[in-house]
């Protein structure tokens, strides 16, 4: 045994990769998910005491297929003694239920299933919601707890969803292997998903705190995972090299007071150039060799903002052309929300102005704060400091975040101390 403390963080590692191995020997995603909580919960509060076990993934599917038998056997004890018997001396120890426990206990290195359990998460039968929930749950690790309190939801909520979710997959069938014709599909799903975590993370869609690292490392660590298992993907690679590029970011746009502080005004001298250059060398291997991708433009976006020694340095040109280039790939009102930041910065606030009233009347956008920032921006930069400030307090009353809410305010403070 080894005592190596952060136990936690290796539940969270071991989880997906133990659940994905039940899954694949035993199908019904369900009942393995639920076992392997009872394994996680045994691992809690018995590793901390009696160290931890030289093999953490094959003792953790050992005890979960323990539980997975134990819960078959009493479902069969009353009405069918001679199956139960059956699995306690099964024939074929290979199809029994519980039979490849023994077969792993002794194994170092257990198959991972990572990228199977993520596309199994992004089935097509569930909701957007709850394929991010039950990602975060199965892949990610983390607890109904966590995750109800990222979402700002209760608990019992989350616990009903994730149930569901759990329910539903079973339903379908859900277990390995996949099949194959609609793997892509789920692979650009499950993608979607990690993005929107990360998204979420970065910046709180509600609450008093501007970010949530937990889940930006979460999304950071599950991409980094899937670019290891294929290396070759060109979007898999973009993903990770534009959340590199944006997290790098992070400690810069965050004040000391707990305010937010916009790009132009970041000091790029605190920002991750690890974290920089090892995405500028994922991107530029991913645009070298694979087709060219969403998420590798918005990495390549990313990028130019990053070259630059100051906010005066952008290349405005570029990103206009980068956008462009993202909006005939992508139906998405928030891609030229950001196209018309870029053209006001490139060709002037007027004609940011009129990308900006291409999606004005996009339904998808309706309770979106950004359409009222975006427009106060170019507003205030074109000299109307009165419609600027109209809109920047539009904006503040719908942010439901509550950094980016005073920091609306403030500017609209400001634009009404500039000028009429």
């Amino acid at each position: 045994m080894s005592h190596e403390p952060d136990v936690e963080d290796l539940l969270r590692r071991s989880a997906p990769q133990v659940l994905g191995a039940l899954v694949r020997r035993h199908s019904r995603f369900d009942l393995c998910e639920d076992a392997l909580q009872e394994a996680l919960l045994a691992a809690a509060t018995g590793w901390p005491q009696h160290g931890i076990p030289d093999e953490p993934v094959a003792w953790l599917v050992t005890v979960a297929g323990r539980r997975l038998t134990d819960q078959w056997r009493s479902e069969h004890a009353r009405r069918r003694r001679e199956e139960a018997l059956a699995v306690q001396e099964p024939p074929d120890r290979r199809h029994a239920p519980g039979a490849d426990v023994d077969l792993l206990a002794g194994s170092p290195d257990p198959v991972d299933d990572t990228l199977d359990l993520l596309l199994l998460c992004a089935h097509p039968a569930l909701s957007g919601p709850s394929r991010i929930a039950l990602t975060l749950r199965a892949v990610g690790g983390l607890s109904t707890v966590e995750i109800a309190r990222a979402f700002l939801v209760p608990e019992p909520t989350m616990a009903q969803r994730i149930s569901r979710a759990k329910a539903t997959i079973s339903a379908a069938g859900g277990s390995f292997p996949l099949p194959d014709h609609d793997r892509d599909e789920r692979l650009a799903a499950a993608l979607h998903v990690l993005y929107v975590i990360f998204n979420e993370g970065y910046t709180a869609s509600a609450g008093r705190q501007l970010t949530r690292v937990d889940l930006t490392a979460e999304a950071l660590r599950l991409v980094r995972r899937l670019h290891e298992l294929h290396p070759s993907d060109g979007e898999i690679a973009g993903l990770l090299a534009l959340m590199l590029v944006t997290d790098s970011r992070r400690d810069a746009r965050i004040s000391d007071d707990g305010c937010l502080v916009p790009l132009a005004e970041q000091d790029r001298r605190r920002w991750d150039h690890h974290a920089i250059a090892e995405a500028a060398r994922l991107l530029a291997h991913a645009l070298a060799t694979a087709p060219l991708g969403p998420y590798q433009l918005q990495a390549a976006i990313a990028a130019v903002h990053a070259e630059a020694a100051t906010d005066a340095d952008t290349d405005w040109h570029q990103i206009v052309v980068l956008y462009a280039m993202l909006e005939r790939r992508s139906d998405n009102p928030v891609v030229t929300l950001n196209r018309a930041v870029a053209v006001g910065m490139a060709q002037g606030p007027a004609a940011g102005l009129q990308v900006l009233d291409s999606v004005a009347d996009d339904p998808r956008l309706r309770r979106n704060h950004r359409p009222d920032a975006v427009r106060a921006h170019l507003l205030e930069r074109l000299g109307d400091h009165a419609g600027a400030r109209e809109h920047y307090r539009r904006a503040a009353r719908a942010a439901l975040n509550q950094p980016e809410k005073r920091y609306l305010e403030e500017r609209a403070a400001r634009t009404g101390a500039a000028g009429p």
